[in-house]
């Protein structure tokens, strides 16, 4: 059995790692240790550039950075907007080539916050590497961000849970069968080991179930499952996450979210309910519905954020 510390010392030594399989002595190498390595290496440069690019168009420093999902691109109408950037102007950032993501960068004020908000994300399944997916985090965190807001379309599998529904995230689990800290850590950016104990701030999930409870709105606290997509999972496959505790399940956030407690900020996940993953009642999903639910969702989302926001402009 292959210990931690072996692995770390094989990572820190840009040794190729060999695993002892069975009763044989036939080893497993991860090839692709090396080329990971450099692109961790390079990757600050990389931040700088896209920081330097970004303070070039707005120069002020902000408090938080929002990441819209699914259809929940209407948050944007209630900034006080100084700056918008298409991705594609920004470099290193990659495009959405997902329905309902725009693409756009927009920054300004939000309930007196300085906020970035991410008009769309990328995913694994479109073929970006989670290193590509989670670059702009890194570069919310080094224009001085402190706070990173995501919020995304799921699927419920909590039967108490009903199409509409918001889920304040107060956990996950990662099984995309990948990480974004795979590869050797620039300590300029956070810790070789990062601690998960607590990955959503649990004084914000508080916050905002708060808010939900003072707006009249439904609102649960769950576990957000991610998995890489672009597949829906089958039945026996939803009676497995929900049996490992999982209660809504989606094919984004969880990169987001290691990335970001890697670089220090704190966390507030927001899900939307779009269809109901129920493995004795499963029907076909239908996108259309699915991003007209996120649509009709929003207004509620927008409170809840609004609610969490006006929180930390209180305590600046």
């Amino acid at each position: 059995m292959l210990c931690r510390d072996a692995i770390a010392e094989g990572l820190a030594a840009n040794r190729p790692i060999r695993l002892r399989l069975g009763l044989g002595r036939r080893s497993l190498e991860f090839p692709g240790h090396r080329r990971a390595s450099r692109t961790m290496l390079d990757l600050y440069e990389n931040i700088e550039t896209a920081t330097a690019f970004i303070r070039g168009q707005w120069d002020k420093r902000p408090h938080a950075g929002i990441i819209l999902g699914t259809g929940l691109g209407d948050l944007v109408e209630q900034v006080d907007v100084e700056a918008a950037i298409d991705y594609d102007q920004i470099p290193h950032f990659v495009n959405s080539t997902s329905v309902g993501h725009r693409g756009r960068l927009v920054c300004g004020t939000l309930q007196g916050v300085p906020v970035m908000v991410m008009e769309g994300r990328c995913h694994l399944y479109e073929g970006y590497s989670l290193t590509q997916i989670t670059f702009p985090v890194r570069v919310m965190k080094m224009l001085g961000a402190e706070l990173l807001i995501v919020s995304n379309a799921s699927g419920g599998m909590n039967p108490h849970y009903r199409c509409g529904d918001l889920v304040v995230i107060e956990d996950h689990i990662n099984l995309m069968g990948d990480n974004p800290l795979i590869g050797v850590n620039d300590d300029r950016l956070g810790p070789r080991f990062p601690d998960m104990c607590e990955p959503y701030d649990l004084a914000l999930v508080d916050r905002v179930l708060e808010v939900a409870r003072r707006e009249n709105i439904v609102a649960h606290k769950g576990v957000f499952v991610a998995l890489a997509g672009p597949n829906l999972e089958t039945r026996a496959e939803y009676r497995f996450l929900r049996a490992i505790g999982a209660d809504v399940v989606g094919m984004s956030t969880v990169p987001e979210v290691i990335v970001a407690v890697h670089a220090g900020l704190r966390v507030l996940g927001l899900s939307i309910v779009t269809d109901m993953c129920l493995p004795d009642a499963l029907k076909p999903a239908n996108i259309d519905r699915i991003i007209a639910i996120a649509n009709d969702a929003q207004p509620r989302l927008t409170r809840l954020v609004l609610g969490a926001l006006a929180g930390e402009h209180a305590k600046r």
